[in-house]
C-alpha cells in the first residue's frame, strides 16, 4: 500500500487532497493539527506518533524527527534498503506533504514578538522537506497547496507522478527551504546580509526597449503580474508593469473612490470623488494630451459610468479590484486594452531593492508621514477649511510623483503635475503650464523644502493660494516672507518625500 506523510501548517486544500489519495487506496500518516483536519473530513488517518510508537514532546517541537519516519523517506530502491526498513518494522513513505511554520508572515506583523518569531521557525517540516527532495528518485514532495491538483492528476491518470514532475517538485521544495533558511538568518543577522528569493511568473516580450529582454517575477510561486490576473488583451509589456504598481499604489492611499493615471512612470493625473467616474474625468482633465497611451488604476469596482468616462482616450492598461460585467463588455470592444484585476488592498512591502552597479540600494517603503509627524502652520494666515482638505489630497499626491515633485491640486484633483527636474522652479514651472488658468485658487504641494524663494513667487503669480512642503531649508525665512506678502497661507510637515 502506498503511503503519504501529511504535516501542514496552512490547511488549504489539505481534505480534499486527503480525499484523493484515499480514493486511490493511499495510508495517510498525518501530524497533530492535519491528523485533526483530515478526521473532522472523515477520512482514515494514522497519527505519527502511533506509526513510530513515540509522542510528541516538548509541546509539539518534536513530532517527525524519528527514524522511522525519516528512513522511510530516505530508504532507495535497492534490495539492502528494503531489508533493512523490514528488519527494523518500518515502511516505506512514497509521498510528503509539508509546509512550513509560518515564519515570514510572523516577522511581517509591524508587532510581532521576537518569541514569537522563534517559535515560528519549522525544524522538523525543513527537514521532512528536504529529505524527501534528496530521494525525489523515490519519493514525491509536495511544498505548495498549488501543486495538490497535478500531484493528485498524475496518480489517477498513470498510478505515479513522471521522474520530470518528482524533479521539478523537488527544486521547488529546496527552493522553499532555502527561501526560509534565508529569511530568517536575514532577521537574526538583524540585514548584515539579504537573500531575495523570487519565482518566474512570465517571459515579457522585452524589456523598456525592444533590444533589451525581460522576465516578471513573483514572490511565491504561481502568482499572477502584480499579484493579480489579466481579464482581457495581450501581455502586458515591462512598462505596462511598472506604470500599473505605480498608479496602483497611488490610489491605495485614498479612502475615496480615487484614480492615478501614469505616463512613461510618472502619475500625470490623481483624483478622488464620491463617483468612481467623477474621478477618471477629473485626472483625465489634468493633462489629456499625456494620458494618451497611459495606465490608469482605480480604487474600486470600474463601471459603466467609468468607462464613459474615458471617452475616446486610448489607455493601455486598466488596473482595478473588479469590474463589473456590463463595463467588461463595453471594454472588449477596445482595440489593445488590457484590464487587469489586482487586489483591494495591496499588502504593503516590507522593503524595497533597487540595482546598482555592483550591488544593491535596501530601503523601508515610503508609507507616508509617520505616525509622530505634525503639521504646522507657519504663515501669517491660516489655509481655510476647503483649502486644508486640498492641501491633505496634494500633500499624498506629490509623494508618487518623481523628485522635485510639484502638485497644483483644486478641491481632491490635480490641474497641474510637474516633477523629474533636476531643480524644483523649472517643475513649479511645469505644473503652471499645465495648469493653465486653473492654477488660479489651487493650492500647491512640494515633496521637499524651497532652496529659494523663486519657486514660491512664481505659484503666487499664477494664483495659488495656498502652499505645504516640509520645510527646513536655511532661507525658508525668505521663502515665507514672499508667501506672507501674496497672502498666501503656508504648512509645513517635517517630513520630506523623494521618490526617484
Amino acid at each position: 500500500m502506498a503511503r503519504a506523510l501529511l504535516s501542514v501548517s496552512d490547511k488549504t486544500g489539505l481534505a480534499e487532497f486527503g480525499a484523493g489519495l484515499a480514493a486511490l487506496g493511499w495510508e495517510l500518516l498525518a501530524s497533530g493539527g492535519s491528523a485533526a483536519a483530515l478526521r473532522a473530513a472523515g477520512l482514515r488517518v494514522t497519527e505519527v506518533s502511533d506509526y513510530t510508537g513515540s509522542p510528541e514532546v516538548l509541546g509539539g517541537r518534536v513530532k517527525t524527527l524519528h527514524p522511522a519516519v525519516h528512513a522511510g523517506i530516505l530508504a532507495r530502491a535497492t534490495a539492502a534498503d528494503t531489508a533493512e526498513l523490514a528488519a527494523h518494522g518500518w515502511s516505506r513513505i512514497d509521498l510528503v506533504a509539508v509546509n512550513l511554520y509560518p515564519f515570514e508572515e510572523t516577522i511581517r506583523q509591524p508587532a510581532a514578538a521576537h518569541a514569537a518569531a522563534i517559535e515560528n521557525i519549522d525544524i522538523g517540516g525543513v527537514a521532512l522537506l528536504r529529505a524527501a527532495a534528496k530521494n525525489h528518485a523515490c519519493v514525491t514532495v509536495v511544498c505548495n497547496p498549488q501543486d495538490y491538483a497535478p500531484v493528485l492528476a498524475a496518480l489517477q491518470n498513470g498510478g505515479s507522478p513522471s521522474a520530470a514532475l518528482r524533479r521539478q517538485l523537488a527544486a521547488r521544495a529546496f527552493a522553499r527551504t532555502q527561501q526560509y533558511d534565508a529569511a530568517i538568518a536575514a532577521y537574526l543577522a538583524e540585514a548584515e546580509a539579504i537573500n531575495v528569493q523570487a519565482y518566474a511568473v512570465q517571459a515579457l516580450r522585452y524589456g523598456e526597449n525592444p533590444h533589451q529582454s525581460a522576465t516578471l517575477y513573483g514572490y511565491t510561486p504561481g502568482a499572477g503580474p502584480l499579484g493579480g490576473r489579466v481579464l482581457q488583451g495581450k501581455e502586458l509589456s515591462y512598462n505596462n508593469l511598472a506604470g500599473s504598481g505605480r498608479s496602483r499604489r497611488a490610489v491605495a492611499d485614498y479612502a475615496q473612490p480615487a484614480v492615478c493615471i501614469v505616463k512613461h512612470l510618472s502619475p500625470c493625473g490623481m483624483a478622488a470623488s464620491a463617483q468612481l467616474c467623477d474621478a477618471v474625468s477629473a485626472a483625465i482633465a489634468c493633462d489629456a494630451l499625456s494620458a494618451f497611451g497611459g495606465v490608469l488604476a482605480a480604487n474600486r469596482c470600474f463601471d459603466t459610468a467609468s468607462v464613459l468616462a474615458l471617452q475616446d482616450l486610448f489607455v493601455e492598461c486598466i488596473a482595478a479590484p473588479e469590474f463589473d460585467a456590463a463595463a467588461l463588455a463595453q471594454l472588449a470592444a477596445r482595440k489593445n486594452c488590457r484590464l487587469l484585476q489586482l487586489p483591494a488592498a495591496p499588502a504593503a512591502a516590507r522593503s524595497e531593492l533597487r540595482s546598482v552597479r555592483g550591488g544593491l540600494l535596501l530601503q523601508t517603503p515610503d508609507l507616508g508621514d509617520p505616525a509622530n509627524a505634525q503639521w504646522q502652520v507657519v504663515s501669517a494666515r491660516a489655509p481655510s477649511a476647503a483649502e486644508h482638505s486640498a492641501l491633505r489630497f496634494a500633500w499624498l499626491a506629490c509623494q508618487h510623483v518623481k523628485s522635485n515633485a510639484i502638485v497644483l491640486v483644486r478641491e481632491t484633483a490635480t490641474v497641474g503635475i510637474g516633477g523629474g527636474q533636476p531643480n524644483r522652479v523649472d517643475c513649479v514651472r511645469s505644473a503652471i503650464q499645465r495648469a493653465g488658468t486653473r492654477a488660479q485658487g489651487a493650492v500647491l504641494a512640494s515633496d521637499a523644502f524651497f532652496p529659494f524663494p523663486d519657486s514660491v513667487a512664481l505659484a503666487a503669480a499664477a494664483g495659488v493660494t495656498a502652499i505645504i512642503h516640509p520645510g527646513g531649508s536655511m532661507r525658508d525665512a525668505e521663502t515665507l516672507a514672499v508667501a506672507n506678502a501674496a497672502g498666501m497661507a503656508v504648512v509645513q510637515t517635517g517630513v520630506r518625500h523623494f521618490r526617484h
